[in-house]
């Protein structure tokens, strides 16, 4: 009569998915990411190099910063093993295609925004 629970799976999966959900809300969106890297491109800037201030607040006093991720990370190895990382490089892949969509399109497309009714060719 003994055996293992059939539910151990469902709870150990329903936990993770916790933790993957509550740091997707600590980033910023996609389109606040997208418009700083356009801003280092136009500017010619990189982005590894530019000077971070000293944030006590921070991990690794805000200095490892990854900016296509949005991350602070403690130490300049920790920085580097997330570089290599699979998640880092889908991100980099996400931000380099089309420009991802803001308030403004998701606006529009509700009908919320302001009317495009083509040009007026009469006028009465």
């Amino acid at each position: 009569m003994g055996g293992k629970c059939p539910h151990r799976k469902v709870k150990k999966r329903r936990l993770s998915h916790k933790t993957a959900r509550r740091g997707k809300f600590l980033v910023k969106a996609d389109d606040a990411v997208y418009d700083e890297l356009i801003k280092l491109a136009d500017a010619g800037k990189d982005a590894d190099a530019t000077q971070l201030p000293v944030d006590e607040d921070l991990p690794g006093m805000g200095q490892f910063y990854c900016l296509h991720c949005d991350r602070y990370f403690a130490s300049e190895c920790v920085k580097e093993e997330h570089y290599r990382s699979k998640r880092h490089k889908k991100r980099i892949k996400q931000m380099s295609g089309p420009a991802p969509h803001t308030q403004l399109d998701a606006e529009l497309a509700a009908g919320m925004g302001m009317p495009d009714n083509g040009l007026k060719l009469m006028s009465m």
